[in-house]
C-alpha cells in the first residue's frame, strides 16, 4: 500500500516536467520559438556530453558544491550559536535582536558590494555570501524554537536548580529541535541559491554559475540550458537531502498515524 502511494506521488510529480520537456521540444522543432533562443533537447544533450567529456563539467559542479557545503556549515554553526545567545540571554536579546531584525530585511544581493570590498572576489567572498544566506533562516527558526520552550519544563528546571548549561542542553535545545531542523532545511536550500548568485555576481573562478555566464557571453543558449538544468537537478537533490536530514534530526518523535 505504501509503495503504491509512493508510486502515485512520483507519477504526479513527473507529469509537469515531462509536459514541459515535450512543449520545449515541439516549440524548438516546429520553429514556434527561434532555436537560437530555445535550442532543441538534442542540442542541449550534445552540449552536455561535450562539457562532461571535454570541459570537466563534474569538476565545475564540484567547486560549486564545495562552496555550498563550506558556507552552509559556517552559517549553520554561527546561526545556532547566535540564536542560542539571543534566546537564553535577556540582555543580548534586547541589545541585538532589534538590529538583527532590521538587517535581515536587507536583500541578500545588496550585501554583495560590501562583501566584495571586504573580502574581494575570490573563494572567501563567495563562502561568506553563502554562509550569510544560510545564517538568517537558521537564526530565526532556532530563536523561535527556544523561546517556545514548555513553561512547565522550565519550572521543573528552576525547582531542580539547573544551571544555564543544563537548561540549554536538557530543555531549550531539545524543545527547539523541530524548529532547528526546519531552519537547517531552509538554510541548505538558501545556501545553494546563494552559491549560484555568488558565482554569477562574483564571477571569478570555476563553478556552474561561471558555465552559465560563459554561455551567455558566447550566446550559446544550449550551454546556458545545460547550466540551468544542472542547477535545478542539484537544487532538487539538496532539497531531498534536507528532508532526509530533517527526518533524521527528528527521528525521536513518534510517527503520526492517519
Amino acid at each position: 500500500m505504501a509503495s503504491a502511494s509512493r508510486f502515485v506521488r512520483f507519477r504526479r510529480g513527473i507529469t509537469l516536467p515531462i509536459l514541459l520537456f515535450v512543449a520545449w521540444e515541439v516549440s524548438s522543432r516546429t520553429g514556434l520559438v527561434d532555436a537560437r533562443f530555445l535550442p532543441s533537447l538534442e542540442d542541449v544533450a550534445a552540449t552536455a556530453k561535450r562539457e562532461l567529456i571535454d570541459n570537466d563539467l563534474i569538476g565545475e559542479l564540484g567547486f560549486s558544491l564545495m562552496r555550498n557545503i563550506a558556507g552552509f556549515l559556517i552559517g549553520c554553526v554561527l546561526g545556532v550559536g547566535f540564536a542560542s545567545v539571543l534566546a537564553l540571554s535577556r540582555i543580548a536579546d534586547r541589545l541585538l535582536m532589534p538590529t538583527f531584525n532590521g538587517l535581515k530585511q536587507i536583500s541578500l544581493l545588496a550585501w554583495i558590494p560590501l562583501i566584495s570590498v571586504w573580502f574581494g572576489f575570490g573563494e572567501q567572498a563567495k563562502i561568506v555570501f553563502v554562509a550569510l544566506a544560510a545564517f538568517i533562516p537558521i537564526v530565526l527558526n532556532t530563536y523561535d524554537g527556544m523561546r517556545q520552550a514548555p513553561p512547565d519544563l522550565l519550572e521543573v528546571a528552576r525547582a531542580l536548580k539547573f544551571n544555564a548549561r543544563q537548561k540549554a542542553l536538557r530543555i531549550y535545545i531539545p524543545a527547539a529541535m523541530p524548529s532547528i531542523a526546519t531552519g537547517v532545511h531552509l538554510g541548505l536550500i538558501y545556501a545553494w541559491l546563494a552559491t549560484v548568485g555568488a558565482e554569477y555576481f562574483l564571477a571569478v573562478g570555476p563553478g556552474v554559475g561561471g558555465l552559465v555566464i560563459a554561455g551567455r557571453e558566447r550566446f550559446d543558449m544550449a550551454l546556458v540550458m545545460v547550466g540551468v538544468l544542472v542547477l535545478g537537478l542539484v537544487g532538487f537533490t539538496l532539497n531531498r537531502l534536507a528532508y532526509a536530514l530533517e527526518a533524521y534530526l527528528l527521528r525521536w518523535r513518534p510517527k503520526q498515524t492517519a
